[in-house]
C-alpha cells in the first residue's frame, strides 16, 4: 500500500517510522521524504494503518495505491530448466 503524507522535516519521518514499527502487522516499510510517500507491506487493513497514522501524526493521509497479494502467485511460478520451451 502506498500513502501520501506531508513529511516536511526529519522529525516527522522519525515519528512516522516509530508508528509503523509499533504495528505488528506491517512487515516492511519505506519512507520517501522527497515525494512525501510511505509504502508499507504486510497483512493489515489499509484503512487501519491510515487511520492510526492520521491520529498519531495529526496530518491528512491519502491512500494512493493498494495491491493485494494472496501468496499463491509466487508458489505457482517455478523456474523452468533452460531449453524447456
Amino acid at each position: 500500500m502506498v500513502m501520501k503524507l506531508n513529511l516536511d522535516c526529519n522529525a516527522c519521518c522519525r515519528k512516522a517510522r516509530k508508528i509503523l514499527l509499533s504495528m505488528k502487522e506491517i512487515e516492511t516499510h519505506m519512507i520517501e521524504k522527497q515525494h512525501c510517500r510511505i509504502s508499507v507491506c504486510g497483512r493489515f487493513r489499509p484503512s487501519d494503518v491510515a487511520i492510526k497514522l492520521r491520529k498519531k501524526m495529526n496530518r491528512r493521509v491519502e491512500i494512493l495505491d493498494i495491491q493485494e497479494f494472496d501468496g499463491s502467485e509466487a508458489a505457482n511460478e517455478e523456474p523452468r530448466p533452460p531449453g524447456d520451451g
